[in-house]
């Protein structure tokens, strides 16, 4: 422990609030809150704790901290702080899937839809449905028994839904307004959980055309009732309120938690999702951060009604949910809770086995490296590789790992730009000087340890751009290949030597990983380029050939082989004047 953080560490104070850790290039890697600054933060650093939390502590060079007037307040601000800082220790709720809703839309002719957005349009919205394919089912159902507007815009004359039964065809009959007034007022009460009164509605609508016998009628409303109760009742009841609520339950051992959500919907258990998560405060605590970050997902609305564990602080979820939470001690949703409970332990136990050899690949992997080369572990690794056709088409391209994984949208692709002919070196020290001039301008994070896919001259021209151009003092390998093309040698050190490592060790997986990965970008982008260039290339220079007409002359013969074959009346026929096409033909036949 540095002596920053024991001076810190004395003068905390004993208030709630919330607390920012930093690494030592003063990047905010986690987020806490607590109800006694004091305590929370002096508990990092004493005593034991799991392989993660040592992680965690191990790169804490600084803090700062926030006082706050209470521990909802605290919540409230750390959940905020999460949001704007991104740190990589804290839960982040990544996925960006919307759940899609059911539509009536406001129009003269109202239509119904499946949307994943919802607008102030005056359209009546119903949903969400966490599983899209009861969506779809649903919709499908009610096409049939309600024939709204399928059609985007009034056709000219009928479509195949009129003929099916699926549309009035408003675009050739008049259709009264009360009419639909009426369609959607029934689809409004079966989508609001009043199916069961459509179904008995649809059967005594069978029973009087039976009697007055009228077969065929009373077929369609069997059929109808048919749909409702494959649809509809496929699933076993979950409550019989029809009240929209999310169940949450949660599991924790080792220091992970598991939380799994039921989605109940018009009474159905519908959905769910699990969520799986190290944790570095009390269980609690982390459980409301999670909770927070939940609802904060545009795709996750809140229902109304929120059922969570008796431990947790529900005075607290409820004032940052703005909805009713429970906890219940009995009964049917008691049960549902139990059942959540249940999912997240067995689901954190069958994940551990995957956990452990995930981080065996990834995180020890990353430390034994930083073992086997004596440097701090490279949590960042950025990793640079050249690529051209005897001196053509010249790019490089950069991958970044960060706790042994690949994080892509990091990538960057390089053309170079100021080497001519096939000449590596060059073409090192151009895109390193490139890279860390930008890293160094705009304040990005410098990595822990920079591989170049090459040997000593490729190392050597990336360390003169580094130490004596641009004053960095970075640790830099070089990965060199055998002469199957594999990973062979990882070279360390000035002057460079060979690092010992075991061809069987995950450290050496991990530099496979990355030399693969840095290989395959830089080639594909390499071909694309010669692509691209080879087909521009061949009407390049022509008078009247622009952007436009090359698109118009591929796409009218196909390929530049049968451009090369055709006439010029051919070629006019494309849609190209004349004396342009004349040109064309004799510049191809040349």
């Amino acid at each position: 422990m540095n002596e920053l953080l024991k001076h810190k560490l004395a003068v905390l104070p004993d208030q709630p609030g919330c607390y920012l850790m930093k690494d030592r290039q003063n990047t905010i890697i986690y987020v806490g809150k607590a109800k006694v600054l004091k305590n929370r933060v002096r508990s990092y650093f004493t005593g034991s704790h799991d392989g993660k939390t040592q992680r965690l502590v191990s790169e804490i060079e600084d803090f700062e901290y926030i006082v706050t007037s209470s521990d909802m307040e605290a919540l409230i601000l750390e959940l905020n702080l999460i949001k704007k800082h991104d740190p990589k220790y804290n839960v982040m709720l990544k996925d960006d899937k919307t759940y899609p809703f059911l539509k009536i839309t406001a129009e003269r002719h109202p239509r119904l839809l499946i949307t994943r957005k919802v607008n102030k349009d005056k359209g009546k919205y119903f949903g969400p449905y966490p599983n899209a394919q009861a969506a779809n089912e649903t919709k499908k159902l009610l096409d049939r028994m309600y024939p709204l507007r399928k059609c985007t815009s009034l056709p000219d004359k009928v479509c195949l839904y009129y003929h099916l039964g699926q549309c009035l065809a408003p675009c050739e009959f008049n259709v009264e307004e009360s009419t639909y007034r009426q369609m959607t007022e029934d689809i409004s009460r079966f989508l609001n959980g009043g199916y069961k009164e459509v179904k008995a509605s649809l059967h005594q609508k069978m029973m009087e055309a039976a009697d007055n016998l009228e077969f065929e009628r009373a077929k369609e409303y069997r059929d109808q009732i048919s749909h409702i109760e494959a649809t509809m009742e496929k699933q076993k009841m979950a409550m019989n309120d029809f009240t929209n609520r999310d169940i949450f339950g949660y599991a924790v051992d080792k220091g992970w938690m598991c939380v799994q959500v039921f989605f109940v919907r018009q009474g159905k258990l519908i959905e769910r999702d699990v969520s799986l998560f190290p944790i570095y405060a009390e269980p609690e605590e982390e459980f409301l951060t999670y909770l927070g970050q939940f609802y904060m997902k545009p795709n996750h609305f809140k229902p109304r009604e929120v059922l969570v564990p008796a431990e947790v602080n529900s005075e607290m979820a409820e004032a940052l949910l703005d909805v009713s939470v429970r906890q219940p001690v009995r009964g049917q949703k008691k049960d549902l809770l139990k059942l959540a409970e249940k999912n997240a332990t067995i689901a954190l136990q069958e994940k551990f086995s995957l956990i452990e050899r995930d981080e065996n690949r990834t995180i020890n992997a990353v430390d034994q490296l930083g073992l086997a080369m004596n440097i701090h572990p490279p949590l960042r690794i950025e990793a640079f590789d050249n690529s051209n056709t005897q001196g053509s088409d010249a790019v490089s391209a950069m991958v970044v790992f960060i706790d042994g994984r690949p994080e892509k949208k990091d990538y960057r692709k390089y053309k170079i730009k100021t080497v001519q002919g096939p000449d590596d070196y060059e073409s090192m020290r151009e895109v390193i000087r490139r890279r860390y001039t930008r890293v160094l301008r705009d304040g990005l994070p410098l990595p822990d340890l920079i591989l170049i896919d090459g040997g000593k001259g490729q190392i050597e021209a990336a360390r003169e751009i580094l130490e004596d151009e641009l004053g960095l003092e970075i640790p830099l390998a070089g990965l060199a290949k055998d002469e199957r093309h594999r990973t062979s040698q990882l070279l360390f050190g000035n002057p460079l030597e060979i690092v010992p490592l075991g061809r069987t060790s995950q450290e050496f997986y991990l530099l496979q990983r990355i030399q693969d990965e840095v290989h395959r970008f830089a080639i594909t982008f390499h071909r694309q380029l010669r692509g691209k260039n080879s087909i521009q290339s061949v009407l390049d220079g022509i008078p009247g050939i622009g952007p436009k007409r090359k698109k118009l002359l591929l796409k009218h013969f196909g390929s530049i082989k049968k451009l090369r074959e055709a006439t010029v009346a051919e070629v006019m026929n494309a849609g190209i004047p004349a004396a342009t096409a004349e040109e064309i033909v004799k510049t191809l036949q040349e």
